[in-house]
């Protein structure tokens, strides 16, 4: 993972981001749904983009001090303009490597972000140490099925051209970190189907929610003949451009 290149393409994307990201939002719905707890104080959000799960967090935690961060310095201003009048301060910077020496959260939370994480085991240990007793973290990760369809169309075509997602770290790796930092934890996989009538809507939602990272492991360029024939590469395997996201809901709590 590049993150000068991660955090570059979500800062050109910023100011469209809202317009493209309903799976992002069902999955902060999703997480939000699964924290039974509403007596928390203390909030840390991770990776908090433009501010929509941002804002649900301050609905359902209306006295908490909320302190969220954003490696991308354009989400962030985003964010603190959509919520300016909401009390919670905005950080820029890289959630794997920010650190906290005097601060203990109750919650730290985080919305389709840590997929993009170079070392998720280390995140997570750090994590656990900001944590009060009892405290919890609760979170979404896409899983490398995600846009599997797009990955085998560009593969029966190009090959050799994995997309990003390719490298997001699979359930079983996720479980083994949960259990080596957690005596208790929660895993739950779900996957969501969208479709589009054509394969340029596709790639237009993964460029402006920033989900192609730092793009594929080799430099491609798709003209508009490439495109065409993707397209029907994609037709040809799956009828119609449908793309999957697969996405993993994980809690751990401190004992």
């Amino acid at each position: 993972m590049d993150k000068g290149i991660i955090a570059g393409n979500f800062s050109r994307c910023a100011y469209f981001y809202d317009s493209y990201a309903d799976v992002q939002r069902r999955a902060a719905l999703e997480i939000l749904g699964g924290i039974e707890d509403c007596s928390f104080s203390k909030v840390l959000e991770i990776g908090c983009g433009t501010g929509n799960y941002t804002l649900l967090l301050r609905e359902k935690f209306k006295k908490a001090r909320i302190t969220a961060l954003d490696i991308s310095d354009k989400m962030a201003e985003v964010a603190q303009g959509k919520l300016k009048d909401k009390d919670i301060e905005f950080i820029v910077a890289d959630g794997e490597s920010v650190n906290f020496p005097d601060e203990e959260f109750d919650l730290i939370t985080s919305s389709a972000c840590f997929q993009w994480f170079e070392n998720l085991g280390a995140a997570l240990e750090k994590y656990r140490g900001l944590l009060k007793k009892n405290g919890l973290i609760s979170f979404s990760i896409f899983g490398p099925l995600t846009f599997w369809e797009l990955n085998a169309s560009l593969e029966s075509l190009l090959q050799n051209t994995p997309i990003a997602a390719n490298n997001f770290i699979d359930k079983a790796q996720i479980n083994k970190i949960l259990k080596r930092n957690f005596k208790e934890f929660r895993l739950k996989e779900l996957r969501y189907q969208e479709s589009f009538t054509s394969l340029l809507g596709l790639l237009h939602k993964i460029k402006y929610t920033g989900e192609r990272g730092n793009g594929a492991s080799s430099k491609i360029s798709l003209g508009q003949r490439e495109l065409k024939k993707l397209e029907e590469v994609y037709l040809n395997k799956f009828h119609q451009i449908e793309a999957t996201y697969q996405i993993f809901f994980c809690q751990g709590l401190v004992e």
